[in-house]
């Protein structure tokens, strides 16, 4: 199976190299008996830098939704 294990924002570029932030991240949290691989995406705390066009575009997404739980 696959898993998306980070959600990261670009956040610029210095000199040549790309820098990013992550918003998620999959934290692992075992296997069940099948040999499946359990976990949950969790908040890293950092808002990304785009929620105020996420907002201008009608999106209200609530601002815990990036607060680690």
């Amino acid at each position: 199976s696959r898993r998306m294990t980070y959600l990261a924002e670009v956040t610029g570029m210095e000199g040549e190299v790309v820098t990013m932030q992550d918003i998620f991240r999959y934290e692992r949290k075992g296997v069940d008996a099948d040999g499946a691989v359990k976990g949950k995406h969790v908040a890293t705390g950092v808002q990304p830098r785009f929620m105020d066009r996420v907002r201008a575009s009608g999106i209200n997404l609530p601002p815990d939704i990036f607060m680690p739980s």
